[in-house]
Formats: structure tokens, C-alpha cells, sequence
């Protein structure tokens, strides 16, 4: 069985009022986005790594890397106006039918663990979406007076890495872009197939804001790694 990883690396950084996009900042010595490749790279399934990068950023990774000594194996293609497009990309580059996870740059520290699990979960149900529960209270706002209480433990919280049979996302990455396609479960649902929930992890956390990095390498000195 073929094993494949697409890392999306589009972000730009602008809510953490940064000029460098959020994935190439340093968390302890090295970009985000070394600490998620690497995370795939321990995976024993060993996946194809699919970098899909901004075409403006394809040289200043690559300085990166020289910069690092960074050589794991890793294709890097020209990433999308929206996440649709960059992910579509992907899919394009992979010939051989097998399992796909779909990974954002900036989760650096997903475990191999989940990924492993991930990959497993995808090849006996077609798919396998990474989520957590809420822990706060949830409420909905109805209109600008009034708000309802949700249910939290009918509710997840999405994470990747998304995983899915080649096949079933190439199947369903043939949809025109929607506004609504937030993630590859979307898709993948619009498209007509059943979502599958897989356990994630707390620790899986997006870096998104300024905090999120000394968060991050908290975490990263707890595990070890």
C-alpha cells in the first residue's frame, strides 16, 4: 500500500501581525513547517511527502532548508488561490492509488501515533477526520440579542491530518470551489460520502497566534522532542 502526506502551507501570517508567513517561524531553532514534515517522517508507514508552497516562497524555503540542513525527502509543488485549489494540486502529483492525509504546515506538533492511526482508520472506512471535543461551554448566536446553548458533547472540534483513500478524495476534489469547503471533510461530505470521526489530540494545536508558538514549544520540551 502506497502512503502519501500533502503538508498546505498557505498561510500568510497576518493574524500574528508578522511579515514571514506563520509556517516558516522558528519554534525552538527551526520553522513550524520542519517540525510537521519531520512529524511525517517518523511515521513507519513512511508516506510520500507532498510539500504544496506558495510559488514566491518556493526559493526562500529552499534557503531554508541550506539554512537547517534540512534533507528529508519532500516534493515541494505550487500551491492554490484557496486551500481547495492547493490541496487539488496535490492530488494532481499522486499516481498511484493508496492513502492520502492531508496535514496543515502549521500543526507541527501532531504525534506519529495520530498519523499512524489516521492512515489505519482510512484504509478500513475510506476516511478519517482528526477531531476533539470542546471542553467549554458552547453557545450559538441566533441574532444580535440573543444566543442558545449547544450541547458540547455533540460537538468536535476538526483537526487534521484528514485522511483519506486516494481515491475517494480525487473523487471528490472533482467539485467546482465552494465558499462553504473549509476543510477536506467537507468536501469529501458534499461529494456524497461518510464522514469518520478519529480520536485527535489536545496537544495537535494550530499555531495561529503570537502565543500559540510559546505554547507550542512548552509543549514540545514536555514531550521530549
Amino acid at each position: 500500500m502506497k502512503y502519501y502526506a500533502i503538508i498546505v502551507a498557505g498561510g500568510k501570517g497576518n493574524r500574528m501581525n508578522q511579515a514571514v508567513a506563520k509556517q516558516f517561524l522558528a519554534l525552538d531553532g527551526k520553522p513550524v513547517l520542519m517540525h510537521t514534515i519531520e512529524a511525517f517522517h517518523k511515521c513507519v508507514l513512511n508516506p510520500e511527502i507532498i510539500l504544496v508552497l506558495n510559488t514566491d516562497q518556493h526559493r526562500f524555503w529552499d534557503e531554508l532548508c541550506s539554512l537547517h540542513h534540512f534533507n528529508i525527502p519532500h516534493r515541494v509543488i505550487q500551491g492554490g488561490q484557496e486551500r481547495f485549489d492547493s490541496v487539488k494540486n496535490g492530488l494532481e502529483v499522486i499516481s498511484e492509488n493508496g492513502v492520502v492525509a492531508v496535514h496543515d504546515a502549521v500543526r507541527p506538533l501532531v504525534s506519529t501515533a495520530l498519523i499512524q492511526a489516521a492512515y489505519e482508520m482510512a484504509l478500513e472506512k475510506g476516511n478519517a477526520i482528526a477531531a476533539i471535543q470542546p471542553v467549554d461551554s458552547v453557545r450559538m448566536k441566533k441574532d444580535d440579542q440573543h444566543s442558545v446553548a449547544l450541547n458540547r458533547n455533540e460537538l468536535f472540534l476538526i483537526q487534521t491530518p484528514q485522511t483519506f483513500l486516494t481515491a475517494q478524495l480525487k473523487a471528490a476534489y472533482l467539485q467546482p470551489y465552494r465558499n462553504e469547503f473549509t476543510d477536506d471533510a467537507s468536501v469529501a461530505e458534499r461529494a456524497g460520502f461518510s464522514i469518520h470521526l478519529l480520536t485527535g489530540e489536545r496537544s495537535n494545536i494550530k499555531i495561529t497566534y503570537a502565543q500559540d508558538l510559546e505554547l507550542a514549544s512548552f509543549l514540545l520540551k514536555n514531550k521530549g522532542l
